[in-house]
């Protein structure tokens, strides 16, 4: 059996509008690389981080808490050194602690001589996603964990069904440099939501998953709207809503917040209605001063990789 590995573990989008904890999917080329080296001192020891300013002890890290949890539910006689090096800005909200939680337990995975199930491995990972947004919550390292677009349908117990792939859907990622804690996005939210809200939300989300069934890109774009969580957290975003009309007015065909913001995701048919959406935008926030980084990507249909 190997002692180390190196990891990828790709960005991802989470909620997709109609899905609040519910929905993700994986981002292609934006992802950070781990190294997860055994070793005889029992637990976790953080030996590197690069690319972002975080914690080294193990107990403060999302890395470190997944770690240490799935050492312990396997009940290991190692323990592991990990190095992180992130290319996934936190506080993006395109899934940076998740990529340390999912990458984690990916790798420990990769040094057993049995192996544990993506829903085990989600399970140890969702420990870490704790420790940065205050809950345990899988819609972003389901996704990197198993790839394409995955759909929680219960917390107790955890399951979770890869959804078919979104095969002809571009997706274009805005990313302005503002930062926002999750457990700030999560406070905003009210605490009970009108009846006649939830049934939409509900109706959406059903009829997001019979699309891909189907294909029925009607339904598809009809789907993807959010009435729960959006018209609160769109606050947290300069330009929201101006920056919504443009994806319109660019051929998108769905737009919405990334996780908990303050990135923002677009769908579109055509590569070139993402790539000509993202230059506006790029433009119109350069009016306003604020820098912003851009994505042009698919979805994603791997999650977690070794590499070498």
């Amino acid at each position: 059996m190997k002692n180390e590995v190196k990891i990828y573990c790709p960005a991802t989008v989470a909620n997709v509008s109609c899905g609040f904890d519910t929905l993700g999917f994986a981002l292609e080329g934006i992802g950070d690389e781990m190294v997860v080296r055994k070793v005889t001192k029992p637990g976790v020891t953080i030996t590197a981080i690069t690319g972002e300013d975080l914690p080294m002890e193990a107990h403060k890290n999302v890395a470190g808490v997944a770690g240490h949890a799935m050492l312990e539910g396997i009940q290991a006689d190692f323990g592991i050194e990990i190095e992180i090096h992130k290319k996934i800005r936190s506080g993006s909200g395109i899934g940076s602690s998740a990529a340390s939680a999912a990458g984690v337990v990916y790798g420990i995975n990769q040094l057993l001589e049995t192996p544990r199930s993506n829903l085990e491995l989600t399970t140890y990972a969702m420990k870490g996603e704790a420790l940065a947004s205050g809950n345990e919550h899988a819609d972003n390292v389901a996704p990197c964990i198993y790839g394409g677009i995955t759909l929680i349908t219960g917390y107790n117990p955890l399951r979770i069904i890869p959804l078919p792939p979104m095969e002809t859907v571009y997706v274009g990622i805005l990313h302005p440099h503002i930062k926002i804690a999750t457990k700030d996005a999560r406070a905003i939210l009210p605490k009970e939501v009108p009846l006649k809200d939830a049934i939409i939300q509900a109706q959406r989300l059903a009829g997001f998953v019979a699309s891909l069934y189907e294909w029925d890109k009607q339904l598809f774009v009809e789907s993807i709207q959010d009435v729960l969580v959006e018209p609160y957290r769109k606050q947290l975003i300069p330009h929201f809503d101006a920056i919504k009309v443009l994806s319109e007015q660019h051929g998108c065909i769905a737009f919405g917040i990334s996780g908990s913001g303050p990135s923002m995701f677009a769908f579109a048919f055509a590569k070139a209605h993402i790539e000509t959406y993202l230059t506006a935008s790029k433009a119109y926030y350069k009016q306003q001063n604020l820098a912003v980084d851009t994505y042009a990507s698919r979805i994603r249909g791997m999650g977690c990789m070794q590499i070498d």
